[in-house]
């Protein structure tokens, strides 16, 4: 880091125990994402109106060339931030996923999604709840009654061109989601 790491504490007394904690997580965080300008910690203790524990807040701020990031871990929305670790992991894993994120736009590495595959109804056993979809290259895929979306089994046809996601079954390719997309 290129300025020093900022660690406060907000409604409890400072903590070498817990600050070393925080340093300890911003070094693996610059260790995945050597360019980070500056990191501000917030720790901060939310004790008004609760009937069990402390609930602790961590909040960061990471200054990165040409953008910053900004974690803020609700400790309403989890239980388990009773414990100022526990607050501190999940706050800094959050960070680690915006750094890693931030770093593979940057690197224009954005995750695509495969589409679709496309194929045809090649048969249909309605007694049995199962059919076959044919893929462009000549390979047959099992498909189940379940496995058509919006339960649209009864209404499809041999020859139906369908979508299909694939996945290795037990006897075989399988699709795990089937859509009707067109009537030949």
């Amino acid at each position: 880091m290129k300025i020093p790491l900022q660690v406060t504490f907000r409604g409890f007394p400072h903590s070498d125990a817990v600050e070393a904690k925080v340093r300890e997580k911003a070094e693996k965080l610059d260790q995945i994402f050597p360019d980070i300008m500056g990191c501000r910690v917030v720790v901060e203790s939310q004790h008004k109106h609760h009937h069990q524990g402390n609930l602790y807040h961590v909040s960061i701020d990471l200054t990165v060339p040409g953008r910053e990031l900004a974690v803020a871990r609700d400790p309403r929305a989890h239980q388990a931030h009773e414990d100022v670790y526990v607050a501190i992991r999940d706050a800094f894993d959050a960070a680690r996923r915006q750094l890693e994120s931030y770093a593979r736009k940057l690197r224009h590495e954005i995750k695509t999604h495969e589409p679709p595959a496309l194929g045809r109804v090649a048969e249909l056993v309605p007694a049995e709840d199962f059919g076959r979809i044919e893929t462009p290259d000549g390979r047959l895929v099992y498909f189940h009654r379940n496995s058509v979306l919006g339960a649209d089994f009864d209404t499809l046809e041999e020859s139906d061109e369908v979508r299909f996601a694939e996945e290795p079954g037990e006897q075989g390719p399988q699709a795990s989601t089937v859509h009707a997309i067109s009537r030949r």
